[in-house]
């Protein structure tokens, strides 16, 4: 479809979806609709399945899951063209409809400030009426956890961590690439993985020119986490998202755009409260680090060395063409992690694990002067806030091994005083802020911190 009839576009629907249990396949359809016509999409997900059939209860409250992803997977197709009219299946209760509303509004903030989209931000989703049966309770709280791994230092601490606390951790993740593979191969654990492919109509959409940009993607995860949870009979679904993910970038027209938007506490909040309605879960999801800063999750992870061969944090090493390539050393997330690290570990073990030295290299200069907040805003990255960066500087410049680092020594006089007083009286390593974490999980992070 060419792309001046996207623009034309008026309305996002969501036309039907299915799962078949025999296969774990579910088929999501989406379709965007205009003057000019129509253009359809059809998203695939496959489940792992359980050894053995899932009862009636266990269906039931799946298909409940499902509707939510159904609706939440759509920002993917929505983008494309981004019209004004976004309308839904089926009638909502509050909180699910409170959720849809964020996802695609505050969860595409990034999208519509990068494309200049304002309306985005206001969207409203249209809603059928009617009432919506209200959902059987599914208790899953003292099944075994399903911990998200993405490769990085941080789902490595949780899931280290619930297992020393014997809660029998079973790692997840989504289309796990040579670098998942290798951190779950690690772990020594059996592992459980789901696979989504987005339509390939909307990979020639655009490059055809099609608008696009960030969306919410942990919101979906989470979402295929929980569904694989309940068909495979285990409980919440662990994720490792850090306080600072709730801290947005910029304010824009009034509001706040947050690149990690998805990985906040508010997504969590919104996601925990749509499950327990729409599907009846009593304890669906939540983060284990919510209460920490990344530098202390980086102290946490230089505890644990028999990931240092495999860990990546960074996004952009999926793409590289060297598969024994885990780091691109030159993008933010890579700075930061490197920093955040550093102050906690001999030098020769985070060049090591890096492959690199990044203190030593005086181009990353302008990169680490956005981190510190010397230079614009905060890079739309998952990296952590102004103040944990110049803490980490601070430690680097009282250590033998780091402070006559080129990079170390230029950042130190970059630094204006004002930061350096925010610095040392942060809180970095005391633990705070809101959280969903449940009792006995908490207590198996404390044992760690």
């Amino acid at each position: 479809m060419p792309n001046e009839q996207l623009r034309r576009m008026d309305a996002f629907t969501f036309p039907s979806y299915s799962i078949d249990l025999a296969t774990g396949e579910a088929l999501f359809d989406y379709a965007l609709t205009g003057p000019d016509g129509e253009q359809r999409f059809t998203e695939v997900i496959t489940l792992p399945l359980p050894a053995g059939p899932p009862s009636d209860e266990t269906v039931a409250t799946l298909g409940r899951v499902l509707e939510l992803l159904h609706v939440v997977a759509g920002v993917s197709y929505y983008k494309a063209a981004a019209p004004p009219r976004l309308v839904l299946p089926a009638p909502l209760g509050p909180a699910a409809a409170e959720l849809v509303t964020a996802v695609y509004t505050r969860g595409l903030a990034e999208y519509a400030y990068r494309n200049q989209l304002p309306h985005v931000l206001e969207l409203v989703p249209e809603i059928p009426p009617g009432s919506v049966s209200p959902a059987r309770e599914y208790d899953n709280s003292d099944l075994r956890p399903l911990s998200a791994v993405g490769g990085g230092k941080d789902s490595i601490v949780s899931l280290e961590a619930l297992r020393r606390a014997g809660l029998d951790p079973v790692p997840f993740s989504v289309n796990p690439n040579h670098v998942i593979v290798s951190v779950n191969e690690a772990s020594g654990l059996a592992t459980l993985a789901a696979r989504r492919r987005l339509d390939p109509v909307l990979f020639d959409l655009n490059a055809a020119g099609a608008r696009n940009g960030h969306i919410p993607v942990t919101a979906i995860n989470s979402l295929i986490a929980v569904a694989t949870a309940v068909l495979n009979g285990l409980g919440p679904v662990v994720m490792s998202n850090e306080r600072s993910a709730s801290d947005p970038n910029l304010v824009w027209n009034g509001h706040e755009i947050n690149h990690q938007w998805s990985k906040g506490v508010e997504a969590e909040g919104l996601l925990r409260a749509a499950l327990a309605e729409h599907a009846g879960l009593t304890e669906p999801y939540f983060s284990l680090l919510r209460s920490l800063s990344e530098l202390h999750i980086a102290r946490l992870f230089a505890a644990i060395d028999r990931y240092d061969d495999v860990v990546t944090s960074c996004n952009a090493a999926f793409k590289l063409r060297d598969a024994s390539e885990r780091w691109c050393r030159d993008c933010p997330k890579c700075r930061f992690v490197f920093l955040a690290m550093a102050p906690f570990m001999p030098r020769e073990r985070i060049i090591h694990i890096f492959g690199g030295d990044l203190l030593a290299d005086e181009a990353q200069i302008p990169g680490y002067r956005e981190l510190l907040g010397v230079d614009g805003h905060k890079p739309f990255e998952c990296v952590g806030e102004v103040e944990e960066s110049v803490v980490a500087l601070s430690l680097l410049a009282e250590q033998d091994q780091w402070r006559e680092a080129p990079i170390v020594r230029a950042l130190v006089d970059a630094i204006p005083e004002a930061a350096w007083s925010a610095a040392a009286s942060s809180d970095v390593f005391t633990p705070g802020g809101p959280n969903h974490i449940p009792t006995p999980y908490a207590k198996a992070l404390t044992t760690q911190t």
